[in-house]
């Protein structure tokens, strides 16, 4: 039996981060539901499509979801790829004990539903959930879709922020001086540039993309973080250990990454839910304005602006709501709490 006053086992910074976190409930939970809806919009394809999972006719099984195969493969009477939400095919792959496995939702993001009872946009019903929007389609394949969409297309954004952030913000930071007065002075003229009339202009010079948008967000959404590392790095280029590393001639570059970087990293971490949620609700913004991806492309701002111009269709504008602001809050929670977790001055 070991005495009482034994020594405790130390507790790495990491962990008792970690365990900081996971006693702020709301932003721990927050983390495990935000995790679980991007695991399973990842999979969009086998949760919302148009097309089975698998097929079996006539003792031979077939994969739609990842080939196309003709009508006739399945005794119809056109060679062309095969329309599985036609109720005649249905009729086919459902006789002689054949058989075909559909996702819970049998509908993809761009599916128009041509044998609703019901004028566009339609209500939901048993056949879509949460209704169609005013081409049809089903809205809820389109959340689903749409929620990957933005999300990656945050994570994208955030990543390209954070790397040209840091860079940035550590090179003003480690050398001062001169390199960091021009720096600055010519940051300060970059962000005064209007830029939503720089993407009014751009999406009338080009066609719309996402690749598009992340290059003309990425030049401006670097800076607010550029600042947070550049104090960082000012802190603490003049500490003890910092010039014990020059007096033995470790380099700059090691000295910037590999010493002062680690310990500068507390801002980062911090935002990081918090630029994530700004850049999809910018996404969101621009596609409610026009100003964003295809018309095609699965948006939760083109829900928004349906929703706009359907004030009577309520189901296009609550659940796209309700996924966003769902969202949004998800990620403020975590956001939260790794504020928490990450204050040293916390037990």
């Amino acid at each position: 039996m070991q005495p009482q006053n034994a020594a405790r086992t130390p507790i790495s910074p990491a962990a008792r981060s970690w365990l900081r976190f996971r006693a702020n409930r709301r932003g721990y939970y927050s983390l495990w539901i935000f995790g679980i809806l991007l695991v399973l919009s990842l999979g969009a394809e086998l949760l919302s499509n148009d097309r089975p999972l698998i097929v079996q006719y006539h003792g031979e099984y077939y994969y739609p979801l990842f080939a196309s195969y003709p009508e006739t493969a399945f005794g119809g009477d056109f060679a062309t790829e095969t329309d599985y939400t036609d109720p005649y095919v249905k009729a086919l792959l459902n006789k002689d004990g054949n058989w075909a496995l559909y996702p819970p939702n049998p509908f993809s993001y761009n599916t128009i539903n041509y044998f609703t009872q019901q004028p566009n946009p339609a209500a939901p019903s048993a056949d879509n959930l949460l209704g169609t929007d005013d081409r049809g389609r089903d809205v809820l394949a389109r959340l689903i879709y749409g929620f990957r969409l933005s999300v990656l297309f945050a994570f994208v954004l955030t990543a390209i922020g954070v790397v040209v952030g840091v860079i940035a913000g550590a090179l003003q930071g480690y050398f001062g001086g001169r390199l960091d007065l021009i720096a600055q002075r010519l940051i300060e003229i970059w962000g005064s540039m209007p830029e939503l009339y720089l993407l009014i202009i751009f999406a009338s010079l080009f066609n719309p993309s996402i690749l598009l948008l992340i290059i003309l967000l990425s030049l401006f959404g670097w800076m607010g973080l550029a600042d947070y590392v550049r104090a960082e790095f000012l802190r603490g280029r003049n500490l003890d250990y910092v010039k014990a590393a020059r007096a033995m001639g470790v380099s700059n570059r090691a000295i910037m990454f590999r010493h002062l970087l680690p310990n500068s990293l507390t801002p980062v971490i911090t935002f990081l839910p918090f630029r994530i949620s700004g850049a999809i609700l910018a996404l969101t913004s621009l596609d409610f304005l026009g100003l964003g991806v295809p018309p095609t492309t699965p948006s939760l701002g083109e829900l928004l602006a349906q929703g706009k111009d359907n004030i009577e269709a309520w189901w296009l504008s609550l659940t796209t709501f309700v996924v966003l602001v769902g969202t949004l809050s998800l990620l403020i929670f975590i956001g939260e709490a790794l504020r928490e977790a990450l204050d040293t001055r916390r037990g």
